[in-house]
């Protein structure tokens, strides 16, 4: 099979570029975790806290400079204001360190209802970087999409793919949150995080990707 290298370099682009935000959201909040907690001596809740701040800061900031409203970005400020609300009402900082699965359960729900009522959302990430801004393309996707069932069943696969692995990503933090020491779960969620999000996206290449590139560009040559 030929793999596009404009689709291959597309997505790669696309990749790093959503890893730059995330990179900044782990290792800021964890690095300040342990400076305050460890270095100043301040307590779990606390320094969690004030690690929160710095994700939170950026999703406002990001809000502000885009001047628009990113559903995914509302999101994770609601779900991070109340988490650190309820935190500091109870005094418990596992509270906190379970609420960024909060987003991700939400979002892998959505994802795979998404899927099953025919309208994937991963679709929207994957077609912009097929089409890369050319109508040809674009037409390509939509009619593969609106004729051909193994097309639209490698569209489903991949967004059930993601869905749930994003689930079973909450699952696991959850579970450690409450059973793991806290300096533990600190660096270690985010780790899970991280190989969630690998494990979705080598998974979702393999087993809908693949397919799907090859009729699209099967499709692509007889035009």
């Amino acid at each position: 099979m030929t793999v596009d290298p404009a689709l291959q370099n597309a997505a790669g682009s696309q990749l790093r570029k959503g890893l730059v935000p995330l990179v900044v959201d782990v290792v800021l909040p964890v690095g300040s975790y342990y400076l305050l907690s460890k270095a100043f001596g301040l307590s779990e809740l606390v320094s969690l806290a004030l690690s929160s701040a710095i994700p939170a800061a950026r999703t406002i900031w990001g809000i502000v400079a885009q001047r628009q409203l990113n559903p995914l970005a509302a999101l994770m400020l609601v779900v991070n204001v109340a988490a650190l609300l309820l935190s500091l009402l109870s005094g418990d900082p596992r509270l906190m360190l379970a609420k960024d699965s909060g987003v991700s359960s939400v979002i892998g729900i959505s994802i795979l209802v998404s899927a099953f009522l025919g309208r994937p959302i991963m679709s929207t990430v994957i077609r912009p970087m097929f089409g890369r801004g050319q109508a040809a393309r674009l037409a390509v996707w939509d009619r593969l999409s609106a004729d051909s069932a193994h097309f639209r069943r490698a569209e489903r696969t991949y967004s059930i793919v993601w869905g749930s692995v994003l689930l079973v990503e909450c699952v696991a933090r959850v579970v450690g949150a409450y059973t793991l020491p806290i300096d533990t779960m600190v660096w270690l969620g985010n780790v899970i995080l991280l190989v969630a999000l690998v494990l979705a996206f080598r998974l979702g290449h393999l087993v809908a990707m693949r397919p799907m590139k090859t009729l699209l560009i099967a499709e692509l040559a007889t035009n």
